[in-house]
């Protein structure tokens, strides 16, 4: 694992073993310095109420700190909730959060260039 990536279990379960270090390097490059949290309902309810003023909880939060350096929070739980709904296996889910919140710290936005993008970087790591 490169210093410019970091990854933190706050939560009991145990995450998926996928490739975030190069998923991250491969969208962002090496030099981008990101944190990635596993964390449970109540913190992510909490950081969701905090920044984003909403009383759910989330799968996935990105908080972009500056072009260079950004921190992404999975919740493995609610993940493991939602994969059907996705129509993904649990793993896969986790992987496509990933994506998709690094692509917000991309500075990318919801719709169609984005859903081309997560959908070609999910098919490169099989996702």
């Amino acid at each position: 694992m490169s210093e410019a990536f970091s990854v933190t279990n706050l939560t009991q379960g145990k995450p998926p073993r996928l490739p975030f270090a190069r998923i991250k390097e491969s969208i962002l490059g090496k030099k981008y310095i990101m944190s990635l949290v596993f964390a449970g309902d109540a913190r992510m309810k909490r950081l969701n109420q905090i920044y984003r003023k909403k009383n759910t909880v989330p799968n996935v939060l990105s908080f972009p700190i500056n072009k260079k350096e950004g921190e992404i929070f999975i919740n493995l739980k609610k993940a493991a909730k939602d994969a059907d709904k996705y129509k993904k296996s649990y793993n896969k889910f986790v992987g496509f959060l990933f994506v998709h919140a690094i692509l917000h710290l991309k500075g990318c936005e919801h719709g169609i260039e984005m859903e081309k993008e997560e959908e070609k970087i999910c098919r490169k790591f099989n996702l």
